[in-house]
């Protein structure tokens, strides 16, 4: 029996890792069927004390993640807007606080929703290829699944406001300079390379590793928090504005919006 609750997430366990890969064709975006599941997914790992680390990967050559679906979107309903804002926050929570450790391998681009579920990983290895963005302002929206609150921690508030506030895409050189990605490494390498981080992690005690981690979040899930259930909020507020249907319809339309600052 399949670990996953959807086809849009691949489990194959490798000795104490389990490799887990978005693949839902054709840019890996994340939606009502596959957010549940990584929640679910990381329930079931937490359980399973021979699971010592997950390394999350993309399906294909050029996306890791491209984020929500927007369609989902384009009607601007608040209850729907609401419901999406939960389950990009449990499953990026839950991945956040899995109990072994999780690694990234950024094998593409990484936008929006997709950099959110990265940032929610210990650690990340990206592919020289790789872009990484958090591009909601531009279609009317905002991060809603913690990109908010954990870019800033990763990269300082200068280079956040650039990505999130100027809508600055970055390459995987650029990220691994202001310390969002780990390591850079070749193309079509990074799996490999966080793979064998993850064997690095088999070789130390779970517990300690276990205690280790959550020692490390301590102070900083004492504030983050508050952000994120402020983030949720938010989002859901930017669906009474004129500017959000603009904004989700104009990038389905592939035109340039009109703003309203309303």
């Amino acid at each position: 029996m399949s670990l996953s609750t959807s086809e849009k997430l691949k489990v194959e366990v490798r000795g104490h890792t389990a490799l887990v890969t978005i693949d839902n064709p054709g840019a890996n975006t994340w939606d009502t069927e596959s957010l549940p599941a990584l929640k679910d997914l990381v329930e079931k790992l937490n359980e399973d004390k021979n699971i010592y680390a997950l390394v999350l990967t993309g399906a294909g050559e050029k996306f890791f993640s491209a984020g929500a679906d927007l369609k989902l979107f384009a009607g601007g309903d608040p209850d729907n807007a609401r419901a999406m804002a939960v389950y990009f926050g449990e499953a990026f929570e839950a991945l956040a606080d899995f109990r072994g450790v999780s690694i990234a391998a950024v094998n593409g681009f990484a936008m929006g929703g997709g950099l959110e579920a990265a940032m929610a990983c210990d650690i990340r290895i990206a592919e020289e290829q790789a872009q990484m963005a958090l591009p909601e302002a531009k279609v009317g929206l905002l991060p809603c699944g913690g990109g908010t609150q954990r870019l800033s921690r990763l990269v300082g508030e200068g280079w956040a406001k650039r990505m999130i506030l100027c809508g600055e895409r970055i390459d995987a050189t650029t990220a691994e300079r202001i310390g969002l990605v780990e390591e850079v490494v070749g193309r079509g390498e990074a799996l490999d390379k966080a793979l064998a981080l993850a064997e690095q992690v088999g070789q130390q005690s779970p517990i300690s590793v276990a205690f280790c981690k959550r020692l490390l979040h301590t102070g900083r899930n004492t504030v983050i928090a508050a952000g994120l259930e402020g983030e949720r909020d938010l989002f859901v507020d930017l669906f009474s504005t004129e500017d959000q249907r603009e904004g989700v319809n104009a990038f389905l339309e592939k035109r340039k919006p009109e703003w309203k600052n309303s």
